[in-house]
């Protein structure tokens, strides 16, 4: 009775359904660490990159020096730098151009900076709906291996002229683990999606932030070039 009682014989005694749940919940749950591991390794990444950027950024250095840099040792983890590599590209490239006013040239940066913006969120929210959906759907698939577990122990007791907590106790104990293992691979999905998304949007903030202060910046010499030439 004790081995039909632990964990592992709980589970092997399982009708088949209830333990197709409990596979599809602990495969959902390795998939789920598997994705909260690396994000996590992204996301710490990500925020060095900002402060190491941000210092060579406002050091004062020569921003074609700068960008010669970045070329040269590109860093991937940094948003930042690809939001300045893109939008400095694009408007030395359209500076070049003698046809093309200030406000275009301008214009042509921004949108190569949203451009690096957008694909830079887009690396950072990678797998975070996956979590999202295990962290929602987890518990219900749970319930209804708990749900289908019941209905079987209570199938049971009909053929049976006396009911005791020996004989109900397989039936409840399988069926809820079910519940358990559900439980187990949502909260974990669901704190790592919320953290997450907090990282992701004081990151999202802080690359909205540095694209605007570039933009000023580039503004400003665009406009003084265009001066300078009129004189």
């Amino acid at each position: 009775m004790s081995e039909e009682l632990s964990f592992w014989g709980l589970i092997a005694n399982a009708s088949l359904i209830v333990q197709l749940v409990m596979l599809i919940l602990a495969l959902a749950s390795v998939a789920s660490w598997t994705v909260i591991v690396q994000r996590l390794t992204i996301f710490k990444k990500a925020q060095a990159a900002v402060r190491q950027f941000e210092d060579r950024f406002w050091s004062g250095m020569d921003l074609g020096q700068l960008f010669r840099e970045c070329a040269s040792q590109p860093n991937p983890d940094s948003g930042e730098e690809m939001i300045f590599k893109a939008g400095f590209k694009e408007y030395t490239r359209l500076r070049q151009s003698a046809s093309v006013d200030a406000d275009a040239i301008m214009e042509g940066a921004q949108r190569a900076m949203r451009v690096a913006y957008s694909r830079e969120m887009e690396r950072l929210d990678k797998h975070l709906p996956f979590l999202a959906t295990v962290g929602s759907a987890s518990p219900y698939i749970g319930l209804f291996g708990t749900v289908w577990g019941i209905m079987n122990a209570f199938r049971g007791l009909a053929h049976l002229q006396q009911a005791t907590i020996a004989t109900v106790a397989p039936g409840i104990s399988e069926a809820l683990i079910a519940t358990a293992m559900g439980l187990f691979a949502a909260i974990p999905a669901v704190i790592a999606y919320n953290r997450f998304s907090a990282q992701s949007e004081r990151l999202s903030n802080a690359y909205r932030t540095f694209a605007e202060e570039f933009s000023s910046i580039l503004h400003r010499s665009v406009h003084a070039t265009q001066k300078g030439s009129e004189n």
